[in-house]
């Protein structure tokens, strides 16, 4: 973990220490590593094969750890994670027995947040904070944030302490913020410096610069960002051309406080491969690149689609109690509007008890209309989500999506209703043609007027659309159908 000086634009970034634990065993030679390693090795893309997890699970029940050290030796951190996830819960203490000399703490920033405290706990404070000091800032904050308060004091009390200082200053920020998504880790340049004198600090600099950057920024005496500057234009000029005169001019700045949806949406709208994150003040505190982003991204549409669904923030390596515990609150909504549309349905008892076809008939609309509203009120959380729609385009979104509900209304009443005519005579058919046309245009209409609705009253649609939605349909569905058959049949 490293860190230019914030106050002193001259400074270079101070390395961190060298990694924890000896280093690993010298592979094998090739001849005495297993053939389906090798033939894993050539076919492998990228990721683990499930074929490939359960050799390397048999290998460790049969104490072949030799073999599975010297297999994973170049293993990028990502797939190593993959297979900790994926490999059989009986042996993956193993493997990480396996992993723990020299182990890359990168694993961790990749491991699933549910099963990541599970293998933390297999470590000792003080081995895992000597692995821990090696990752970047933002990486550092990613894997000790979700730990109980216990072990992330432990892991902080271990750390060195100017890596301590730089992980506690992000933590302060609130959760899901940019001030939590940055890294330290960058390179800042004074406004009069020349390219020439810019090239020699890099040089000199040497393993002291961070792994990867994009831009250099470029700082006033108060190290407040003036502008910024691609690399790759930094190399193609003249040593005497000041920094100054190739500042971009579209410098977008990130306040610390601002929610990283945020911060995904304007790297999305401007391209951008890294920006700045700026204090109050617009002094140079972190920055933040693509690679973050794409994190966010990644994880705002899983909150997303879990929320759609009530299953709250829980995944495939959350306990089972708590996967119980995080759904049970929507199925108990769910509960209610189902007891209301029932209520419906009893309001046409004595209908449904003379044309016992309704009863045959009438999961088929409310199902249709459902369905229909799941589709539109996707695409308009979506939307929301990525400011695709706004109330600059509100009208023109609700207006294309009820003509979708009417189109796709008209297709399948005549479908149904030829069906149900052919099945129960042709009056039943009318009827439930004509619910069907209702119920998906009012899927269409409240699919996207819902979401709308939340957002504006700062609740996020996420959330509670869904349950609101099928209310709305399987009501609708039920009284137009039952109402219509009441009125025509009766």
């Amino acid at each position: 973990m490293h860190a230019s000086d914030q106050n002193d634009p001259h400074a270079l970034p101070s390395a961190g220490p060298p990694p924890a634990g000896p280093p690993p065993s010298a592979p094998p030679p090739e001849e005495e590593r297993p053939s389906q390693f090798r033939e894993e090795e050539e076919e492998r893309p990228y990721g683990v094969e499930p074929e490939f997890v359960e050799e390397i699970a048999q290998q460790l029940r049969v104490g072949r750890t030799g073999a599975v050290r010297a297999e994973l030796e170049d293993f990028h951190a990502a797939d190593v994670a993959d297979l900790i996830e994926q490999i059989d819960p009986d042996v993956r203490a193993d493997l990480i027995e396996v992993l723990r000399p020299g182990f890359d703490a990168e694993v961790l920033s990749y491991l699933n947040a549910d099963l990541r405290e599970e293998v933390v706990d297999l470590f000792e404070p003080k081995e895992l904070a000597a692995a821990v000091a090696e990752l970047d800032t933002d990486d550092a904050v990613d894997v000790i944030e979700d730990l109980d308060e216990e072990t992330r004091a432990e892991i902080l009390a271990n750390l060195p302490e100017e890596d301590r200082a730089l992980v506690q200053e992000n933590l302060a920020y609130e959760e899901y913020t940019a001030g939590r998504l940055m890294q330290r880790d960058l390179v800042a340049v004074p406004q009069f410096w020349t390219v020439g004198r810019t090239l020699d600090y890099l040089r000199a600099a040497g393993d002291d610069l961070p792994e990867d950057f994009y831009d250099l920024f470029v700082v006033d005496p108060m190290h407040r960002v003036v502008g910024a500057v691609r690399l790759s234009r930094v190399m193609r000029q003249k040593r005497s051309v000041r920094i100054a005169d190739l500042v971009t001019d579209d410098l977008h700045t990130i306040p610390g406080t601002m929610d990283q949806e945020e911060v995904a949406n304007l790297f999305r709208q401007y391209a951008l491969v890294s920006a700045p994150v700026v204090d109050p003040a617009g002094r140079l505190i972190g920055v933040i690149t693509v690679d973050d982003v794409v994190h966010v991204i990644d994880e705002e549409a899983s909150d997303d689609i879990l929320k759609l669904g009530g299953a709250g923030d829980t995944g495939v390596y959350s306990a089972t109690l708590d996967i119980a515990k995080a759904r049970v609150g929507w199925l108990v909504v769910n509960l209610v509007t189902a007891f209301i549309a029932a209520g419906v349905i009893s309001l046409f008892e004595a209908t449904i008890e003379q044309i016992v076809a309704l009863a045959v008939l009438m999961p088929i609309v409310a199902s249709m209309g459902g369905n229909a509203g799941t589709q539109t009120l996707t695409v308009a959380v979506r939307a929301l989500a990525t400011r695709e729609l706004s109330a600059a385009n509100a009208w023109r979104v609700v207006g294309k999506e009820v003509a979708v509900g009417l189109i796709n209304g008209g297709v399948f009443a005549v479908l149904v209703g030829l069906i149900a005519w052919v099945w129960f005579g042709p009056m039943i058919g009318v009827v439930i043609a004509s619910a069907m046309v209702i119920n998906l245009f009012v899927a269409g209409l409240f699919g996207v007027l819902i979401p709308l609705g939340l957002d504006r009253l700062d609740i996020d649609p996420a959330v509670a659309s869904s349950v609101f939605l099928t209310t709305v349909t399987d009501v609708v569905g039920f009284f137009a159908f039952l109402g219509l058959a009441a009125a025509i049949l009766l």
